[in-house]
């Protein structure tokens, strides 16, 4: 059975946009290097402003942002003048390193087609010794990630490897991170080699150990579990883990091994010394107000 279920709660990351947060929980900060995981949508019906979703241009450093879609679209910039409409299947893999901006708008035509909005949304802490790179961005279309089907199940690997798949996808430290579509009745293990696993259900419901567990929850197992999932009805799972790269500081949407390169993070998007997109630096979301709350606490409310 699994080592800890985390429910998802209810965060907000624009005026109009509601998400189900995964991670971080206060019992478990990461699952191997992923220190962030958020759930958005589905959103089938437009607000009266599709702005009012809107993620205005906001700082990350020491960490890569992974966007991947179910549904809809979003328009990517960033402050590597990166424009980029992000659509249902690809990985939008944006690496903050020393420091980038970027926002997420939801201004194209398609951004509630096919069937609505909905993405996962993860960050994945960076080692130590590349804390300080230089930032970038790289798309991958679905052409590009290994897809593997058997009776019942199929699944996209998203980065790094498991089942025997592979992909290009750069990544910074050993990880694994699929797309997992169930039928009704399939049994699926989960990958093996790697110290730290879970298991989102984003649909569906699963059973192990004779424990239904539903939409909304993580599933953390021990190193050790080999445990057998099977879907109780049509179920997509979000697959995750990798090795663990120790402590890990977070504030708003810094990430860094070291308490004092957060407080220098914020004295920098204060000051303006971490550049606003070029092609989206009308407004910017302000630093938070921190008069009382460590480096280490996540509060406030970190963005996408």
């Amino acid at each position: 059975m699994p080592d800890l279920v985390i429910e998802a709660r209810k965060a907000f990351i624009g005026p109009g946009m509601a998400v189900q947060r995964i991670l971080p929980f206060r019992l478990r900060r990461m699952v191997g290097p992923f220190i962030f995981m958020d759930h958005a949508g589905p959103v089938t019906q437009a607000p009266a402003s599709l702005h009012s979703m809107d993620v205005l241009p906001h700082p990350h450093i020491g960490l890569s942002t992974v966007s991947y879609l179910f549904g809809g679209t979003v328009t990517h910039r960033d402050s590597l003048g990166v424009e980029q409409i992000i659509r249902p299947g690809e990985v939008n893999w944006m690496t903050a390193g020393r420091g980038i901006a970027h926002s997420e708008r939801f201004e194209d035509p398609q951004a509630l087609a096919g069937g609505g909005l909905e993405m996962i949304q993860t960050w994945v802490a960076l080692p130590e010794k590349e804390e300080e790179a230089a930032p970038g961005f790289n798309n991958y279309r679905p052409e590009e990630l290994p897809v593997f089907t058997d009776k019942g199940i199929w699944m996209r690997l998203i980065a790094g490897n498991a089942y025997g798949l592979r992909n290009e996808v750069k990544i910074n430290s050993p990880l694994f991170y699929l797309h997992v579509v169930l039928d009704a009745g399939a049994k699926l293990s989960l990958p093996t080699g790697h110290p730290e696993r879970a298991a989102y259900i984003a649909r569906g419901s699963v059973e192990t150990d004779g424990i239904t567990y539903k939409t909304g929850q993580m599933l953390v197992f021990a190193k050790e579990a080999e445990p057998l999932i099977t879907a109780k009805e049509k179920t997509t799972l979000m697959l995750l883990g990798g090795e663990p790269l120790g402590n890990r500081f977070i504030w708003w949407n810094f990430v860094s091994s070291r308490k004092e390169r957060i407080e220098q993070a914020k004295a920098d998007w204060k000051e303006g010394r971490i550049v606003l997109p070029p092609n989206d630096n009308k407004e910017f979301i302000p630093l938070p107000e921190d008069r009382s709350r460590p480096a280490d606490m996540p509060n406030p409310e970190p963005l996408s």
